[in-house]
C-alpha cells in the first residue's frame, strides 16, 4: 500500500494544483493521502481530490484515502498533530511550529509521550518537522544553519530511541526536502521526515519525490515522501450495487463490514512425534541454560509438550485456541518459554508483539525463550509455488480457511522482541535448525 505524506503549502485551494496532485496520485497508484497545510483553514468545506475521499482533518492536517477504501479512524489529539489507524499500523502526522526551536522541542517532548502511549504499536511518524534532525542537513547558503537548536535535535533523538523508531530518509548526502531563497541565500532543508518502527525498515520503501515543487506540473514547495508499506486495507462497500446487505438483514447500514477472520489454529499441524526444534531445545539448550520447567506458548495440540516431560523437564502447554485443550496456566515463572512456528502464522508485526509480550509475560526475571519461525525463503518459494495472494508483509495461504504465512528471520525477531521487552540471549548456544529461523531471547531481570 503507497501512501503519501507532503506539505501542501495551503495550495489545493486553486484549481490547477489539485488537478496536477491528483494526476500525480493516479500516478504513483497512492492509496493514502497525508497533507500538511493542504488548504486554507478558513476554508471549512475540504477541496475534492478525483479518486480520493476526505478521511478527516483541516486545513492544518488531512488525510484523504482511495475511493476504493474504507475510512480509517482519524483524530487530533493536538492541532499539530494527527493520529490514523491503518489497519494495525498507528500513523502519527506532524506539522511541528515553523517558527521557534523551544516550541519545537516541546512538541516534540510531547510526542515521545503520545509514541510511548501506544505501547509499542507499529508506528511511522511523518511529516513536515520543520528542523534539520543533523547539522548537514540544514544548509544556508554554504554553511550550516542555525535555525535548528540543540535542544530539538536532543529530543528527537530522545523520541527515536524511546520509541524504536529510525529516520528512513538519513542518507549519508542529504536529500533536501525543501529549499527557498531567504535574504539572497539559497536555504535547503531535509524538514519532511518519516520516521519508522525498525522492525518495519526491512519490509517498507521509502523515497522523497522532488518532482512534485521542481517539475512543470508542480503542485507545491517541498518534495513529497512516498512509503510503500507492508499494509493491506479494507475494501469500501461498492457504492452501485442494487441493495445493501442490511436491507435484507435490517441490521444498521452504517455498520462495519464483516471482515474475513484469521484462523491461525488451522496451521496447527498433527504431529505423532515432537518437532525437530523441540529436540533440539532439550537436546543442545535445556542443560546450558539450567532449565527444570518449561511452557511451550501456542503449543497447538501438545505434541511438544509431551515430549519436554519425557526429557524430564516439569513442562505445560498453553494454545488460546480452546478446542486444543490447552487452557492458560495458573502459574508463571518458567524457565524457559518455547514459541514454535507462531509469529510467522500471525498476519501482522501488531500481533507478533502482542503475542511476544504474553509469552514473555510466563518466564520468569533472567528466565528465556526460544522463538522458531519459518524462513523468508521457504514462505517465498511457497508463495510462489502455491500462487499465494499477498496479504499486509505475507501472504493469504488460505483465504477460505483464513490462514496466513509471512517468513521471519533472526534479526526481525530479535527487533519484534525488543518491542516486547526481551532482549537477545548474548552467549547462549545456537540451535542446529537448518531451514527454519530462531532467536535465543532473555527476559531482564527487574
Amino acid at each position: 500500500m503507497l501512501l503519501a505524506s507532503v506539505n501542501l503549502n495551503k495550495r489545493l485551494g486553486a484549481a490547477g494544483a489539485r488537478s496536477n496532485l491528483a494526476a500525480w496520485l493516479r500516478e504513483h497508484r497512492v492509496k493514502v493521502l497525508l497533507a500538511q497545510e493542504p488548504f486554507k483553514p478558513v476554508d471549512r468545506t475540504p477541496p475534492a481530490i478525483g479518486g480520493f475521499v476526505f478521511a478527516g482533518g483541516d486545513g492544518g492536517l488531512a488525510v484523504w484515502v482511495s475511493e476504493d477504501l474504507l475510512r480509517p479512524q482519524v483524530s487530533s489529539p493536538r492541532p499539530w498533530v494527527q493520529r490514523v489507524e491503518l489497519e494495525w499500523l498507528v500513523v502519527l502526522q506532524v506539522h511541528l511550529d515553523a517558527y521557534t526551536s523551544t516550541n519545537r522541542a516541546a512538541q516534540l517532548a510531547e510526542l515521545r509521550e503520545m509514541a510511548a502511549a501506544e505501547q509499542g504499536r507499529p508506528l511511522l511518524i511523518c511529516g513536515d518537522f520543520n528542523l534539520a534532525p543533523r547539522p548537514e542537513d540544514g544548509m544556508f547558503g554554504d554553511d550550516p544553519s542555525t535555525f535548528t537548536g540543540e535542544a530539538e535535535r536532543t529530543e528527537l533523538r530522545h523520541l527515536m530511541q524511546d520509541a524504536s523508531v529510525v529516520d528512513t530518509t538519513a542518507d549519508e548526502v542529504p536529500a533536501f526536502t525543501f529549499e527557498r531563497v531567504f535574504s539572497g541565500k539559497l536555504s535547503r532543508f531535509r524538514c519532511d521526515l518519516a520516521l519508522l518502527s525498525d522492525h518495519l525498515a526491512v519490509t517498507t520503501t521509502v523515497t522523497a519525490d522532488a518532482s512534485v515543487r521542481t517539475a512543470p506540473s508542480a503542485f507545491t514547495d517541498h518534495s513529497a515522501l512516498l512509503l510503500e508499506l507492508p499494509v493491506t486495507l479494507e475494501a469500501a462497500e461498492p457504492d452501485d450495487v442494487l441493495f445493501a446487505l442490511s436491507d435484507l438483514t435490517g441490521e444498521d447500514a452504517a455498520a462495519p463490514r464483516a471482515r474475513k477472520e484469521y484462523q491461525p489454529h488451522k496451521t496447527a499441524m498433527s504431529r505423532q512425534a515432537p518437532s525437530p526444534a523441540s529436540r533440539a531445545v532439550t537436546e543442545y539448550l535445556a542443560a546450558s541454560l539450567g532449565v527444570r520447567t518449561v511452557l511451550d506458548h501456542g503449543c497447538g495440540r501438545g505434541a511438544d509438550v509431551a515430549h519436554y516431560r519425557a526429557a524430564g523437564l516439569e513442562a505445560e502447554g498453553f494454545d488460546p485456541y480452546a478446542a486444543f485443550g490447552w487452557p492458560r496456566p495458573d502459574r508463571a515463572g518458567f524457565d524457559l518459554v518455547t514459541s514454535m512456528f507462531v509469529l510467522n502464522v500471525l498476519p501482522d508485526p501488531w500481533q507478533r508483539i502482542q503475542a511476544l509480550r504474553d509469552a514473555a509475560s510466563f518466564a520468569r526475571p533472567g528466565g528465556h525463550l526460544v522463538v522458531v519461525t519459518r524462513s523468508p525463503d521457504e514462505i517465498a518459494k511457497a508463495a510462489a509455488d502455491g500462487g499465494w495472494p499477498a496479504h499486509h508483509d505475507g501472504f493469504w495461504s488460505s483465504e477460505s480457511k483464513g490462514t496466513f504465512q509471512r517468513g521471519i528471520d533472526p534479526h526481525e525477531i530479535t527487533a519484534l522482541a525488543r518491542q516486547a521487552g526481551l532482549a537477545p540471549a548474548v552467549g547462549a548456544p545456537m540451535l542446529p535448525l537448518p531451514g527454519v529461523c530462531h532467536a535465543v531471547l532473555l527476559k531482564p531481570e527487574a
